[in-house]
């Protein structure tokens, strides 16, 4: 089978897992939306090149190239990801990362848990989410609210399991709605 096939299959049972966890969260619709960036061209193309589908075709273009064309695309258009949450701060004068709004770190949470069970198929665990998160904790440019909470919503996982993770989550996200609707 190509590599093209593989990948699409490889991206859309990502994407199947993404929807159903978004909807154990409480965000239907932004699990329905979920990377369909990587579906475009910019994205695509390259995914399907650098497939081995061990590990994201972005790590491959990045060994090869130095960088991923493809990535670039995907985090500036995908707000679950904290890469697309900094700013320009003119007081500092410097780039920063930003807090994320609560219902996209929920979302960055479904999606890590979805790609640690594509990745890691037969060998996945509670823990495995948890222990990429640490693996990359010292190089990540997060701002320190959206890390602790998303480190706080992996480590519930990886101690009491998806069930009680996701019933805690969809209670977060459900109060965060009721408080933003209520400023409006």
């Amino acid at each position: 089978m190509g590599h093209a096939i593989k990948h699409f299959k490889t991206i859309t049972r990502h994407r199947h897992e993404v929807i159903k966890n978004c909807a154990r969260a409480g965000i239907l619709w932004q699990g329905l939306r979920h990377d369909l960036s990587k579906y475009s061209p910019a994205e695509f193309v390259s995914g399907a090149k650098y497939y081995i589908g061990t590990k994201s075709p972005n790590e491959c273009e990045r060994a090869e190239i130095g960088y991923s064309k493809a990535w670039l695309h995907h985090k500036g258009r995908n707000k679950h990801h904290f890469e697309y949450w900094t700013d320009y701060n003119a007081v500092k004068r410097k780039v920063e990362p930003v807090e994320m709004p609560l219902n996209y770190v929920a979302e960055m949470f479904c999606d890590r848990v979805a790609a640690s069970k594509i990745y890691n198929g037969k060998n996945y665990n509670d823990n495995c989410a948890l222990d990429y998160f640490i693996r990359g904790k010292a190089n990540r440019f997060i701002h320190p609210n959206t890390s602790d909470l998303l480190e706080k919503l992996l480590t519930m996982l990886s101690q009491k399991g998806e069930e009680e993770t996701f019933r805690y989550l969809k209670g977060l996200v459900k109060e965060y709605k009721k408080e933003r609707k209520g400023n409006k």
